[in-house]
């Protein structure tokens, strides 16, 4: 019997670049608003207009874009101009309309599990942005159930593997994010595989669980069926 009844995949900088779009858009904005303020203030208050404003948008590039107005208004005190608004929802259209470019080893890693296993795609954000890059990723053939949640909590997992029926030991998930993608996994009773991207959003660090049953740390995606090997000889 496999190890595992489903694995599921993280999207947005496990499958695919997402957190670079980001990186860009707020090289973009500093730049647009450099004559206000100097470029650490401006990346402050976005991050802190961005968080604040998860619980009214969720997550996202829409929440994103409306987060970047906010601050611009905010910090320029009413005098933005309405060019420049016109260049940050540009921006973020930008953003939406970008190339889905696949992070190395997922074409060919991806494949190979679906044959072996039942794959899954759990993934926040915006449900029309994430079910396009999904389409355009050439991938979804290869996942059996594709969730868009809008966060990644002990509670979301738990009502997931409820839906499918999956019992917490015979799940394991990865992701880059220790803090949506492992933890919560871990603290249910499930497995995790963190595989950390270059470009990782500051509101998703957490401590690694080191020594935590469960866990394990990837250096790259194409590890990931040595992994699944060696699991499942310790577990014969």
């Amino acid at each position: 019997m496999a190890q595992f009844e489903m694995i599921a995949f993280d999207a947005d900088d496990t499958l695919w670049h997402n957190e670079r779009l980001y990186a860009s858009a707020q090289a973009r904005f500093k730049h647009l608003l450099m004559q206000y303020h100097d470029g650490e203030w401006i990346e402050e208050r976005l991050y802190q207009t961005e968080i604040y404003n998860l619980k009214h948008f969720g997550y996202g590039i829409k929440s994103f874009a409306l987060s970047m107005i906010e601050t611009a208004v905010e910090l320029t005190e009413g005098r933005i101009s309405g060019q420049d608004i016109r260049q940050i929802i540009q921006t973020a259209k930008e953003m939406l309309g970008a190339e889905v470019e696949l992070l190395p080893h997922v074409a060919e890693v991806i494949p190979v599990l679906a044959e072996q296993f039942p794959l899954m795609v759990i993934t926040k954000g915006d449900l029309l942005d994430q079910e396009s890059k999904m389409a355009r990723s050439g991938l979804a053939a290869y996942f059996q159930h594709v969730e868009v949640v809008s966060d990644k909590t002990e509670g979301q997992y738990a009502r997931l593997l409820e839906k499918h029926s999956i019992p917490p030991h015979r799940f394991l998930m990865v992701g880059n994010s220790l803090r949506s993608d492992v933890l919560p996994v871990l603290a249910l009773g499930g497995s995790a595989v963190h595989v950390p991207h270059a470009f990782t959003w500051a509101h998703e660090e957490a401590e690694p669980p080191r020594g935590q049953p469960g866990f394990h740390a990837l250096e790259h995606l194409g590890l990931l069926p040595g992994l699944l090997d060696a699991l499942a000889q310790q577990g014969a």
